[in-house]
């Protein structure tokens, strides 16, 4: 049996249709199985609204993973709740999370928060993502 890949795929809700592309990339992958633990537009984190619950929620969903993957946008440099993910990646745990940086579909720019915290930056190709996210998971 292969091994399946706990990710967290880190995104902005103003940008969900990367997020839903890239789910389907990796969703149509022969031979790539994944548990999906981000939190989707269309099924957030219930919490009482508070950025303390939010960020408990988060760090619950990223305790579970091998790697967090980061839409790279340069919108990710000024998402407020993109960098909690990548402190709470960085910082919560005894081994940081591993961040692997996408660059979005037919853009040449990517964030520098992202670029300076991810062990990896690919381009929006399956192959390259699958790659980076079997050398950096321990699944």
């Amino acid at each position: 049996m292969a091994n399946t890949h706990n990710l967290f795929i880190s995104h902005s809700w103003q940008y969900s249709n990367a997020y839903e592309s890239l789910c389907n990339l990796l969703s149509n992958r022969n031979y790539f199985y994944y548990n999906n633990y981000s939190v989707p537009k269309d099924d957030p984190v219930h919490t009482n609204g508070t950025d303390k619950e939010l960020a408990q929620a988060i760090y619950n969903r990223l305790r579970l993973c091998h790697v967090v993957l980061i839409m790279g946008g340069v919108y990710s440099t000024h998402s407020k709740w993109i960098n909690k993910e990548i402190l709470i990646a960085n910082n919560s745990f005894s081994v940081p999370k591993p961040i692997i940086g996408i660059k979005p579909w037919g853009q040449t720019k990517i964030s520098s928060r992202v670029k300076e915290n991810a062990v990896e930056i690919v381009g929006w190709n399956t192959e390259s993502i699958v790659a980076a996210i079997r050398k950096h998971s321990n699944a």
